[in-house]
């Protein structure tokens, strides 16, 4: 167990937490959850022992191995299975011992410990993390140099999970990642067998993958029950609670003071009077939460909508180099009011569509249609970089309204969310939430008729995130959407195109589908295909497909009970958190709120198990129906 007893955590003067506790269960899955500033990192380094606390203490129990993302990205000629078998320092030093030992039992020794540890199977599970994580066989090979630096961070997050540390720490482990690599990430973490927290913006991830909340705000730490979700509706009925519990006590401390003002002079009622005095000293006002209100993102609408489609390719080609295309056949049509999501691991070509759609890259072959007057804005997160640090928002407004009024670009400067002191910030001063809000304003300043967003989230905290989804239903124009964040692509989009082998094509399915697919990628390689001189007939191949079906039966039986299984206990999990939801259950019947505890830990467990025995059986279901 993971205990935060009493701590005050000082960053530069400011207090970031202040007496605050929290007791994290062993083998809990924890989301840290608070807004951008709030002391989240710092806590973690504190729990490190990286950051000393001005008072009380943080315990772990005894030879507890706490792992984290490191901060250096690994970019050595290793190759990436050896940087993440490396990880795993125990098992490094026992191999490394094994080739030079010669005494009989110290060789016995060793090989007594790596069979315990599972050194030998160490190899296939590296290699399963890493190729989840986006690395084929091939790449596994590669050196580490051989990677840009966002790779290298998904070699260094492969590597910490390898480890397997009691206490895994992770910090936006979403960042480097394509949503492919999160759902794997998700699924993962969701069975990781230790106790984890999670740092996240990430509101998919955080219903996932954990089973508690700890939510930091005011300098205090709360442990709730449940996912993201699950914490968002305790915390608003609490809340409510609260305002009730308060506004009651408001009248009943007016009603003593009442009586107090009336008879605190009179003789045969002084005693009631005093007593009552007493009561009022007694009754301490509540202090009532109160969520911090979120800036709201506003998207320009432009003055007109052009006649659809806006975008037209046919038979389009785009890449770097004419002799190799990135994207070849391009058949696609994008309409006025279209949402769209790209799909597809990193490396496989949505930047560079997002590229050739927003004019920076111009098509190899095949004819592209522009609308006339088409404004199209696009955002990608190494813009960030292209802002002036020295400069304030109110400058980089300026820039783009140079014979405007001063009251106009400050008006305009506010519509993008820096109003009053923050408006004249340098830029360098800004956070990464404020910088990513900066340049999505100055991306949409012409009021665009197409938006193309490449992975807008990364450094806006889950109230901005669902401020931008809010911005992007209510914008009238088209919305290409490259992103990680699988809430936010359900709740924009209406289309979703597959990126995928050197083309684009429509997916004709929804997210839980798109889902499915990669976990079941990664449940297991496919089958080998075997070449063969002639291929059969059509009636050879309805007969042989009928035939597997035949034998694949009995497993698809165990898919669908699996499946029952897991809409069983997700209901079951579902009742039981209803009814722990209701706060008052822990005084008025502890023993069967302990009991109902027990209960969600079992259904979870059982859920875990459920859900990978589904993903065995679909793997293995595929896998023979295809032959």
């Amino acid at each position: 167990m993971l205990t935060i007893d009493s701590i005050t955590l000082r960053v530069a003067g400011r207090v970031l937490l202040e007496n605050a506790s929290a007791q994290i269960p062993t083998g809990g899955h924890v989301g840290l959850v608070g807004r951008n500033g709030a002391g989240k990192t710092t806590l973690f380094r504190a729990i490190c022992g990286e950051h000393p606390t001005d008072t009380g203490r943080i315990a772990l129990p005894p030879r507890a191995r706490i792992g984290r993302v490191a901060q250096e990205a690994p970019s050595g000629p290793e190759a990436l299975i050896d940087v993440v078998l490396a990880a795993d320092v125990e098992r490094a030093a026992l191999m490394a011992e094994s080739a030079t030992a010669t005494d009989p039992h110290r060789i016995a020794e060793i090989e007594t410990r790596l069979a315990d540890i599972g050194a030998h199977s160490a190899p296939a599970r590296a290699a399963r993390i890493l190729a989840g994580l986006g690395f084929d066989e091939a790449a596994q090979q590669r050196p580490c140099s051989d990677f840009s630096g966002g790779w290298r961070m998904r070699v260094a997050l492969a590597a910490v999970l390898f480890a397997e540390p009691d206490l895994l720490l992770l910090d936006e482990p979403t960042n480097y990642l394509d949503l492919e690599g999160t759902l794997w990430l998700q699924d993962y973490l969701a069975r990781y067998p230790h106790t984890v927290v999670i740092i996240s913006h990430d509101r998919d991830l955080l219903d996932q993958a954990v089973d508690w909340t700890l939510h930091l705000g005011e300098g205090r730490l709360t442990l709730w029950r449940g996912g993201y979700s699950a914490f968002e509706r305790q915390r608003a009925e609490k809340q409510m609670l609260d305002a009730r519990m308060k506004k009651r006590q408001e009248a009943q401390r007016k009603h003593l003071q009442a009586f107090v003002d009336r008879f605190r002079y009179k003789a045969t009622k002084a005693r009631q009077a005093q007593s009552r005095l007493k009561m009022l000293e007694r009754l301490a006002p509540l202090a009532v939460a109160v969520n911090e209100e979120s800036v709201p993102i506003v998207i320009p609408a432009p003055a007109r909508l052009p006649s659809p489609p806006i975008l037209a390719l046919d038979q389009v080609s785009v890449g770097y180099a004419p002799e190799k295309p990135v994207l070849r056949s391009l058949d696609l049509r994008i309409d006025t009011d279209d949402r769209i999501a790209l799909l597809g691991s990193n490396g496989n070509g949505k930047s560079t569509l997002a590229k050739l759609i927003t004019g920076r890259l111009a098509p190899l072959s095949g004819r592209m249609t522009v609308a006339d007057k088409l404004e199209i804005a696009y955002f990608a997160q190494h813009q960030l970089d292209e802002l002036r640090p020295k400069e304030s928002p109110y400058q980089h407004v300026r820039t783009l309204m140079p014979m405007a009024a001063e009251s106009d670009v400050r008006a305009r400067t506010a519509q993008i969310g820096f109003s009053g002191e923050r408006a004249d910030t340098p830029v360098e001063k800004l956070s990464g939430g404020e910088k990513a809000r900066l340049l999505l304003g100055l991306a949409t300043f012409r009021k665009p008729h197409l938006l193309v967003l490449d992975e807008p989230t990364n450094h806006l905290d889950v109230d901005a995130r669902d401020a931008l989804a809010n911005a992007i239903n209510d914008f009238p124009g088209a919305v290409i959407l490259i992103s990680h964040d699988r809430h936010l692509i359900a709740a924009t989009v209406d289309r979703l195109w597959l990126v995928a082998d050197g083309t684009v094509t429509n997916f004709d399915g929804d997210l839980d589908d798109y889902r499915k697919l990669v976990l079941s990628r990664a449940a297991g390689d496919a089958a080998p295909k075997q070449a063969a001189d002639k291929g059969p007939s059509r009636a050879e191949e309805r007969r042989s497909a009928a035939e597997r079906r035949s034998a694949a039966a009995p497993i698809k039986k165990r898919v669908t009970a699996a499946e029952k299984e897991i809409a069983a206990r997700e209901t079951e999990i579902a009742e039981i958190d209803a009814t722990l939801a209701n706060g008052d259950i822990y005084t008025r019947d502890p023993a069967k709120a302990a009991k109902l505890s027990k209960r969600r830990a079992d259904a979870a467990t059982a859920l875990a198990a459920a859900e990978e025995a589904w993903l065995e059986a679909t793997a293995e279901y595929e896998a023979a129906i295809s032959g």
